[in-house]
Order: C-alpha cells, then sequence, then structure tokens
C-alpha cells in the first residue's frame, strides 16, 4: 500500500506562486509514474500533470502547460508541483496520484491506483 499526503495549498492572489508536495509513506514509489489532479466546485476531476518514474518525462494539461511544473525527488519519495501565475480558475483541491501499475494513459483517473486526500488552492482576483 501506498500513502499519499499533500501539503503547500492555500490562499494567493492572481499572478502569485504556490509549490505542492506530495509526499507518500508505506512504500517506496520511486518506479512510478505520478500524477497530479484537481477538482474544482461542481466540475468533474480534471488531469493536471504527470511525471514518469525517473523524471525524465512530463506531460501537461493545456490549462497549465508553462505555468505549471512538475518534479521528483525520489530520495525523499515525493512528487512536486510548482505553480506560477496562477489564475482564478486554478483554484480547486488538488490531489496527486500513483500509479502503480505503471501503464496505460496516464492523464486519465482510472490509471492511478493511489490517492491523497488533497490540498486547497484558493486563487483570489
Amino acid at each position: 500500500q501506498v500513502q499519499l499526503a499533500e501539503s503547500g495549498g492555500g490562499l494567493v492572489q492572481a499572478g502569485g506562486s504556490l509549490r505542492l508536495s506530495c509526499t507518500a509513506s508505506g512504500r517506496t514509489i520511486s518506479t512510478y509514474p505520478m500524477g497530479w489532479f484537481r477538482q474544482a466546485p461542481g466540475k468533474e476531476r480534471e488531469f493536471v500533470a504527470t511525471i514518469n518514474w525517473s523524471g525524465g518525462s512530463t506531460y501537461y494539461a493545456d490549462s497549465v502547460k508553462g505555468r505549471f511544473t512538475i518534479s521528483r525527488d525520489n530520495a525523499k519519495n515525493t512528487v512536486y508541483l510548482q505553480m506560477n501565475s496562477l489564475k482564478p480558475e486554478d483554484t480547486a483541491v488538488y490531489y496527486c496520484a500513483c500509479a502503480a501499475r505503471r501503464g496505460g494513459d496516464l492523464t486519465a483517473i482510472k490509471e492511478y491506483d493511489y490517492w491523497g486526500r488533497g490540498t486547497q488552492v484558493t486563487v483570489s482576483s
């Protein structure tokens, strides 16, 4: 089992930055792809970014490309999401997830086996 815990959320003004962290426990995540998703009030959970096991390959949703950066530190069993130039429409609960089966479409919720409880990000205009 993998337990995931997000941190780093908060309230920020439009144009500001936040860095989210996702720390895993129970098992190493160093061989698994990881992802970030978000869910705004009244909307479905959506893909934000994913990173392969080594950190050498990343992929982003068009809505965050050029503003967000996903990274990982396998020695710390932690994945990060650096969010810059934040917009009010980025307001959501952000979740990290682990794809323990290591295959499939990593933009799809169903490919992820373990999820954190989420951290709230609120961007004021």
